[in-house]
């Protein structure tokens, strides 16, 4: 059984999902390696494309608005 989460857990989890995307988005690549290395979740990354701008704006500081 799927454990339902409040409003304040699944923001806190979609703040931890985003942190985590863009700390593997953004990681250099590494020497003498492939280019294209960096191993991210790419559905992750559509649903951030998906977000209105004042809304990521808003999961990106989330720990600023506290």
């Amino acid at each position: 059984m799927a454990i339902k989460l409040n409003r304040d857990e699944k923001l806190a989890r979609q703040v931890a999902d985003l942190a985590r995307f863009v700390r593997q988005y953004g990681r250099p690549k590494q020497k003498r390696q492939e280019p294209n290395d960096r191993d991210y979740d790419r559905k992750q990354e559509a649903a951030i494309k998906k977000l209105a701008p004042e809304d990521l704006d808003r999961l990106l500081r989330d720990d600023e608005i506290d």
